[in-house]
This record gives structure tokens, C-alpha cells and sequence, in this order.
């Protein structure tokens, strides 16, 4: 039967350019052809060993999960796509920098008339690995250098050391990764980090010290995350020009809290999707594990995307949280939510919506935000199949508000706050995809609803981020 080379999934050819021949030249009768289709993919054949040769430090057992399902094939065709799936899951575990298929006639004095052997040959990454790259947040950027240990134990497990360098924020920290065997997305970290923010809408720095455990699982559709935190935050005044409330919350807090996240993900791009939506829904409770800090914390975010005719997509977004505070203790305004900026509410400087005091921004309690938007290819389509698919067009419509509550007055006196005084604006613009690492808004933006107090940018905006309303 000879060597067959699984690099593909793609039907082997039967016929045509592929073999050197055009079809008009065979003449050999249909049932001749029908024969040999009937002998590529539907003969029984039997999967008799699996091979893994390239291992060095890694567990031979803990690869046996990733490689069963090729056992199962019972045709040629099924055995290529169930290697191709075992390759697939090899390379995902992180540990290999190149996984190839061989497919073989069984060989020996037990070989089958229909026996195969598959063979993976796998080159295992080095040791220790180092990254150097930059990486764009909401409206700021970094500079990261990387340090990976992967592959620690010889089971997937991988221990990395990270430091950030970015306009408004230095970050280190190490952490260390073990997924169950068999099941990759069900798995464990441990983190330790030290990050040093300075937020000049709140003329405020601070600097956290932490730890967290997260366990993250597969649920049916839903994706979930637990987590546990504990973090040493010192709170400071940016700037001389501080306000007297600002300075009322500096000083040192511990906050210990347990978190729940799921999230709902049928998109298919986290950065610019054109179609499917996301659900995404997290809980924090703090104070019951320690600390000072006591609250409970519920936000949501949902997005839906749908493909519209001449290659346009039309995109709806909600966003909305709520923080309350356990006993008689005061929020922080580290804890709370701010909104505003070009990627949130455009139209508005960032995080300049809500509460302040002498110009400083607080945060709010409870906030809602929404978004409308239109993505259309450029006009006349310059660049079409290249460098110009990256760029949209793009037309919306924000609104959102923010409001501290007033716990004596109830959940309806709350929802009619963020009723009232609704911020909004409307404009268009153009939007860059950095492929699936970021996206760059040049937005002309019409504020409206603006409240006194509230920071406006009126005209141009431009925005840099991962994550947009």
C-alpha cells in the first residue's frame, strides 16, 4: 500500500492535474474509478499502533489522552481526520514547536492485510523561551518582555515571568499553568504581580500586590472561571492638585474576594467580529475571605453581530453593573465603575463621566451603556483582497450613564437615576484591524446629553484598544 503523508484533509485525488493527466485522457471504464474510491475510503482498515517519536522531557501517558480517538478510525479517510484532530490538540498544549503525521502499512509479524501504524513526530520547544513584543489596552500601550518555562514537568505545565512597560501602567509578575490531562480547557493558575497605575482622571496612583488561584472549565455551551484574590492595594494622590476626596481614600487596603465568570462566545473575532455574540457575566464578592474591603459586584456584557448585504455588519452592544457594599463599609473607588472615552461612550474624554470633585472623576456604583454600530467597507473598496480589508468604516450611536446610590431609596429610585441625564453621541469614522491583536478607532464624534461636570471631546477622538462598546 506504500506511505500516505496526512498533511491535509482535503480529498485525495482521483483524477486530473494532480497526477499529471487531464480526465479527458483516461480511458479506463467507471466502475474502474468507482473501485479505486471505493479502495481509498471505504475499506475497512484497522489502526494497530500509534507512535510519538521526538519526546524528550515529556510524559509519554499524558499524550495517550490527546492521541486515543485515532484508535477509533475504521476507514483511510477517517483515519486522516482523526490525526490531523490528535495534531490539532498536540500543538495546542503549548509544549511542541512542530507536530508532522505519517500514516503506514502496518509492519511485523502481527501486521494486519488492513492494518495501519500512525506515526507523530513531534520537536519539542526549548526549555526556556523569551518574547519581546508591545501590546495596546483601552487607549494606552506596553512594552512586554516575556520569560517561559514550558512544559516544566513533562505534562503541559508551564511557569512564565512577565514585565509591562506602558504609558499609564508597570506591571510584573509569575505564574504558573497546569491543564487536566485530557481536557486542556479545564485548568489551573496560580499568580503573583506587583502593578503600579496612575489614572490622571482621578489624579490617583496605585499599586497593588497580589496573589489569585483561577480554575477555568467547559460547561455544556459556557465557559466558566473561578477565582480566588488577595491583593495589597496602596492607594496615593497623582498629583498636588488632588481633591480632598481623592486624598480621603489614600492609604494602604487589603481586599480578599471570590469571583465567578461566564462567558458565551459564538463570535468570530474577538476584535472586530461580523458575525455571532457574546454573554459575558461576572460576580465578586469580597470581604468573606478577609480583608477590608467588603462589596458585592455584578456586571454583564452582551454583544450580538450580524453580516447585512454589501459585505457590511451591523453591530448592538450592552454593558451594565452594579457594586454594593456589605455592612456599613464605603466603596473604594478603586472598586467602582467609570465610563467615557473612545472606547466606551465616544464623544467623551476618557473616563470623565459621573461623580467628581474639583475635576477629579470618583467612579459610580451602578452604570449602564449601549451602542449601535454600522461597518462598511471603504468607499469604492481601494486595496480590496489585501491591506484594504483591514479597514472599516464605521457609524454609531452611544449612550450610557453613571450614578452612585442612594441605598434608602430603593432599586426603582436606582433604575430611574440611570434613566435620567443620559449621556449619548453619535458620529463616524474609520476603524483598523491589527489583525487579532488590537483596534485603532479615528472617530468625528457629536456629543450630546452632556451633564455639567462631564469632559467632552468634541470632533476628532482616537481610540486604541482590545475590548469597545
Amino acid at each position: 500500500m506504500g506511505t500516505v503523508y496526512a498533511r491535509s484533509l482535503d480529498p485525495l485525488p482521483m483524477q486530473g492535474p494532480e497526477f499529471g493527466v487531464h480526465a479527458d485522457d483516461i480511458e479506463t471504464p467507471d466502475v474502474e474509478q468507482e473501485t479505486k474510491q471505493e479502495v481509498l475510503e471505504n475499506k475497512d482498515v484497522i489502526v494497530q499502533r500509534v507512535h510519538i517519536d521526538g519526546l524528550g522531557r515529556t510524559k509519554e501517558d499524558y499524550l495517550t489522552y490527546e492521541i486515543a480517538d485515532v484508535f477509533r478510525a475504521k476507514n483511510l479517510i477517517d483515519v486522516m481526520k482523526r490525526a490531523h484532530k490528535a495534531r490539532q490538540n498536540l500543538l495546542r498544549l503549548g509544549i511542541f514547536r512542530q507536530v508532522e503525521v505519517v500514516i503506514d502499512t502496518s509492519q511485523g509479524i502481527d501486521a494486519l492485510s488492513n492494518g495501519l501504524d500512525v506515526t507523530f513526530e513531534v520537536t519539542e520547544l526549548r526549555r526556556m523561551t523569551g518574547s519581546y513584543n508591545t501590546m495596546i489596552g483601552n487607549n494606552e500601550g506596553s512594552m512586554v518582555l516575556g520569560l517561559k518555562l514550558p512544559n516544566v514537568f513533562g505534562r503541559a505545565e508551564k511557569l512564565t515571568f512577565q514585565f509591562s512597560y506602558g504609558t499609564k501602567e508597570t506591571s510584573y509578575g509569575l505564574s504558573f499553568f497546569k491543564p487536566q490531562p485530557g481536557n486542556f480547557e479545564r485548568n489551573f493558575a496560580v499568580n503573583l504581580y506587583k502593578v503600579t497605575g496612575q489614572f490622571p482622571w482621578s489624579s490617583l496612583r496605585e499599586t497593588d500586590r497580589g496573589v489569585s488561584t483561577e480554575f477555568s472549565f467547559p460547561l455544556w455551551k459556557t465557559n466558566h472561571t473561578l477565582k480566588w484574590e488577595g491583593v495589597w492595594r496602596e492607594l496615593g494622590c497623582l498629583a498636588r492638585t488632588a481633591s480632598f476626596a481623592v486624598r480621603e481614600e489614600s492609604g494602604h487596603s487589603l481586599k480578599s474576594s471570590l469571583s465567578h465568570t461566564m462567558v458565551i462566545d459564538t463570535r468570530n473575532s474577538t476584535i472586530l467580529p461580523r458575525r455571532g455574540a457574546l454573554l459575558k457575566i461576572n460576580q465578586e464578592l469580597a470581604g468573606y475571605t478577609g480583608g477590608d474591603a467588603s462589596f458585592l459586584k455584578e456586571d454583564f456584557e452582551l454583544q450580538f453581530n450580524r453580516r447585512l448585504f454589501w459585505d457590511s455588519v451591523l453591530s448592538a452592544s450592552l454593558w451594565g453593573g452594579c457594586l454594593l457594599p456589605i455592612g456599613d463599609n464605603q466603596t473604594c473607588i478603586a472598586d467602582r465603575y467609570y465610563l467615557g472615552g473612545p472606547t466606551s461612550v465616544r464623544g467623551f474624554s476618557m473616563y470623565s463621566i459621573g461623580p467628581q470633585c474639583e475635576g477629579d472623576y470618583l467612579g459610580g456604583e451602578m452604570y449602564w451603556a449601549g451602542g449601535l454600530h454600522l461597518f462598511t467597507p471603504l468607499p469604492f473598496r481601494p486595496g480590496k483582497g489585501g491591506f484594504g480589508d483591514l479597514f472599516r468604516t464605521h457609524f454609531f450611536l452611544n449612550a450610557g450613564n453613571l450614578c452612585n446610590l442612594d441605598y434608602g431609596e430603593g432599586p426603582q429610585a436606582h433604575l430611574r437615576k440611570l434613566a435620567e441625564c443620559i449621556r449619548w453621541s453619535y458620529g463616524l469614522g474609520i476603524v483598523l484591524r491589527l489583525g487579532n491583536i488590537a483596534r485603532l478607532e479615528l472617530n468625528y464624534c457629536v456629543p450630546m446629553g452632556v451633564q455639567r461636570g462631564d469632559r467632552i471631546c468634541d470632533g476628532v477622538q482616537f481610540g486604541a484598544g482590545i475590548r469597545f462598546l
